[in-house]
């Protein structure tokens, strides 16, 4: 992996950063995990929860430029890769969950209720916050390995 990270440009790197700093925004807005204006929340913010925003950005804005297609690159998406998407796709919705209110969620509140968000949902949100970092670094993983490796023609 690191072998991958190595042969980045810097066109790369600048996309890594500002991914990065989008998705960890995008989490933690409307989360209120950044206090603003627009949202807000019922339950304080968990300790954990700070990071989780920042693992959540720094593995979706790595993830976010292994699609950044360098010049004069001829890239094949194999069914792994698009595995791989799927993965980072969930981890960032899981990490969203996992950090939330849990007496803001809609859902949450549709399913269980206000105690039942209390009593059920919020002592599972620190293992679904695990769970989203290692879905988005199971994803980062394997888009790194398949950089650096060749396909084989059958």
């Amino acid at each position: 992996m690191v072998d991958a990270l190595r042969m980045w440009s810097a066109r790369r790197w600048r996309v890594a950063v500002l991914g990065g700093i989008a998705t960890a925004v995008l989490v933690a807005l409307p989360t209120a995990v950044i206090p603003n204006p627009i949202f807000g929340r019922a339950i304080e913010v968990t300790w954990w929860s700070y990071p989780i925003v920042g693992l959540t950005g720094i593995l979706g804005g790595l993830l976010l430029a292994t699609y950044v297609r360098e010049p004069g690159t001829e890239e094949v998406e194999p069914a792994e890769e698009a595995k791989a998407s799927t993965l980072g796709i969930a981890g960032a919705f899981v990490a969203y969950f996992a950090v939330g209110c849990p007496v803001c969620n809609k859902l949450v509140l549709i399913a269980l209720g206000t105690s039942g968000a209390m009593s059920w949902f919020a002592p599972v949100q620190p293992f679904l916050a695990a769970a989203s970092v290692v879905l988005m670094a199971v994803a980062l993983r394997i888009r790194l390995k398949n950089q650096v490796s060749c396909t084989v023609a059958a």
